[in-house]
Formats: C-alpha cells, structure tokens, sequence
C-alpha cells in the first residue's frame, strides 16, 4: 500500500472528511483491519486565506510548498491537496516536489466523463468559480462550465467563509444554494460540482434532482483506489 499524504487543513473541516472517506474506501476495498497509510500535514488556514484575500498567491504557494516537501521527506508516495482553491498554485507546488500531485479537477473530470456529463453548474470560491485555473481543467476534457451570476458567486463565497470553513451549517443558505443550483439547471446544467471541499458539509445528493459531484469525496475516492493500484 502506498502512502497518502493529505495537504490540509483548508479547512480542517473538510480535511476531518478526507481522512474519512480515505479510510472507508480502503476498509471497503481490502476488508478486515486495513486502514489508509495517511501522512497529513495541516496547515494554519488563516495565513492561507489571508494570502487569498491579499492576492499573494506567491507567498501561499511558498507555504503549501514547504509542508509538501516535509511530506515527502517523510514518506508519502504522493500529494492530495485538499482544497480546490489551492490548486490554483498546484503547478509551483508540483515544481518543487518530487512526487506527484493528484490533481482534484482531472480526478472529477474523469468522473464526469464516465457520467457523460457534457455541462456542469460549478460552485466553490469566487476564485475557483471565476478564474480559469480550475475550469481549464474541465474544458480540456471537453466538459463546458456554468458559473452563477455575480451576485449568486458573492453569495456561494460569503457561506464558504463566513459559515462552512466555521463549521456553521444553515438550513437558510442551503436554500440559496439550492436556488442557485436550480437556476443553473434552467441554463443547461446536467450536474453540478461542488467545487469547494466545505460544500459537501451543506449540500447533498439529495436535496437536488440534479446529479451533484463532491470533489471531496471524488478526490479522496481517487487517492485511496491509487494507495491500492485500483
């Protein structure tokens, strides 16, 4: 078995689920009393979210690149970032690693593909929903994305920070959600990703008709079946 290291604690909400659904997934797989081999290196999320805030994708990047060395010093066979955000900088991170770096929008757009999922609706952070670094990676796999309007993306990125990465759950702002994602299916959405780790906590294949992708669980899936080549 190969060993996972988790870049995390953005937020460690999100990161508790990784862990969780990484473990779940190799129980299912080998039975007995296997769990995951799991190096996690947690970070402190408000120097992240500050350098966000700032723009200073540069010194964030310097941050996560330095616990991804450590994680490969120690052992780990390869990287899961556990955040889509953060993939923004993934390439420099990669650049200074030696190890691979699972990336969490091609893991979701095999999925999607597997699916035939030929137009997604993608909620996340207003840096995920609006620049390219994360939908580039949806268009290249000839999947064609759907943002909400610019008061629905300020909507979706208030609840991330000021509610989920607090573990503050509201039935009010999954109803906003909920608008928001049935709006998209009126534009042509055949699924919607949940392009924030934190989603996940609010929002659930059942609360919506529409075909809904946790990356979380996609990506922490995808490491888990790669710890065991399956």
């Amino acid at each position: 078995m190969k060993t996972i290291g988790l870049l995390g604690g953005m937020s460690w909400e999100s990161t508790v689920t990784y862990y969780q659904i990484v473990n779940e997934v190799i129980k299912k797989e080998l039975g007995g009393l296997h769990s995951a081999k799991v190096l996690l290196y947690s970070v402190d999320f408000s120097e992240i979210e500050k350098c966000q805030a700032e723009g200073d994708w540069d010194k964030s990047a310097d941050i996560l690149s330095e616990a991804a060395r450590n994680l490969e010093k120690a052992g780990a066979d390869f990287i899961v970032i556990c955040t889509n955000t953060m993939h923004k900088v993934a390439p420099k991170i990669q650049a200074c690693i030696g190890i691979p770096i699972i990336h969490i929008a091609e893991a979701t757009a095999e999925v999607l593909n597997q699916k035939n999922i030929t137009k997604v609706a993608l909620l996340g952070t207003k840096y995920t929903m609006t620049q390219e670094f994360y939908k580039e990676k949806l268009t290249e796999a000839g999947i064609s994305v759907l943002i909400p309007d610019d008061d629905s993306v300020e909507i979706v990125n208030n609840v991330i920070y000021n509610e989920l990465c607090l573990g503050i759950i509201s039935p009010q702002s999954k109803q906003k959600y909920l608008g928001i994602i049935e709006e998209l299916s009126k534009k042509g959405a055949q699924g919607v990703i949940l392009g924030c780790t934190e989603i996940g906590l609010l929002v659930q294949q059942e609360d919506t008709s529409l075909p809904v992708f946790d990356t979380t669980q996609i990506h922490a899936t995808k490491a888990a079946r790669l710890a065991i080549d399956k």
